[in-house]
């Protein structure tokens, strides 16, 4: 099997709906890893990642697990083949960015922080200083619409969420973005109507703002774990690395250590749960050892 083949064949393993009737929005975002993929691989600076949705409703308020756990992962993976990272969300997710770092053994990379209610101006100039060459969003939520921020359930959160889609696409970096409902930063390249007919509250929550390179995942943490694998394929001199980092072990560690100390909520429970998306990890990691045979 070729490296494109096989890329194809790792994105399919995330293409797994888990309730959400998101076959179609697969069918249209397929060959989006590969994109993806290539552009990590070719690019010759640092990366810039977008991370942290908030749950208000949660118990504790926090933010979500899917998201920051999967964003240290791939900083680990990154900084371990020399490419320089950063990552940026708001001022309710800033902790549980910093708790799923230090799992990760990543706390070296920077965190730049968005006040809630303030503007993404100081984020871009800082990005432009570190030459960033590629912006990721990884489970962000975005602009819809009608300017609002809105989660899956369609409710209105943006007096908890500061919109960070325009440090996004300020540029002169690329475009990259993972998803699973069609409200996240880089999903605004779906079809609106496409949206609206799968997904509850579609039509309310589809983000805007659309990514060069979408992924579509079952849950977004998975995005992650396809990007590893994908990586492991299209640049054999960091096989060893990405596939590492595509460790049970390894993931469930960084997403128990973030659920206690951040603290982070699963976002379809609410509940302080070391789930994603309802789901315990035994059922992430079926995938994840999937793409790790795939690829290996």
């Amino acid at each position: 099997m070729d490296r494109a083949a096989l890329i194809d064949a790792v994105e399919a393993v995330v293409h797994r709906d888990v309730g959400r009737n998101i076959a179609p929005l697969f069918a249209a975002t397929r060959g989006g890893l590969r994109d993806a993929v290539s552009a990590i691989a070719n690019t010759p600076g640092p990366i810039g990642l977008i991370t942290g949705f908030y749950v208000p409703g949660g118990i504790p308020p926090a933010a979500e697990t899917d998201g920051p756990v999967a964003t240290a992962l791939l900083a680990r993976a990154l900084r371990r083949v020399g490419i320089a990272c950063r990552i940026c969300t708001d001022a309710p997710c800033v902790s549980a960015c910093v708790a799923a770092l230090a799992a990760a053994d990543a706390i070296d990379v920077a965190i730049d922080v968005v006040p809630l209610g303030g503007d993404v101006a100081e984020a871009i100039a800082t990005w432009r200083a570190y030459r960033v060459k590629l912006a990721i969003a990884i489970e962000r939520c975005g602009r819809t619409k009608d300017g609002t921020a809105r989660n899956m359930r369609g409710e209105d959160i943006s007096a908890e969420t500061t919109l960070l889609d325009g440090l996004f696409l300020a540029g002169p970096w690329d475009t990259a973005a993972i998803g699973d409902g069609g409200n996240e930063i880089g999903t605004g390249g779906l079809s609106r109507a496409l949206v609206a007919d799968c997904i509850a509250h579609g039509e309310t929550i589809a983000c805007v703002t659309p990514a060069s390179h979408l992924i579509l995942a079952g849950v977004s943490h998975w995005g992650v774990y396809a990007l590893l694998g994908g990586l492991a394929v299209q640049r054999p001199d960091w096989r060893g690395t990405m596939v590492d980092c595509l460790d049970p072990r390894l993931d469930q560690s960084i997403l128990e250590s973030t659920v206690r100390n951040g603290p982070a909520v699963d976002g379809v429970t609410r509940q302080q749960t070391a789930t994603i998306d309802s789901l315990e990890p035994a059922a992430h990691h079926q995938v994840l050892q999937a793409i790790r045979m795939l690829v290996t």
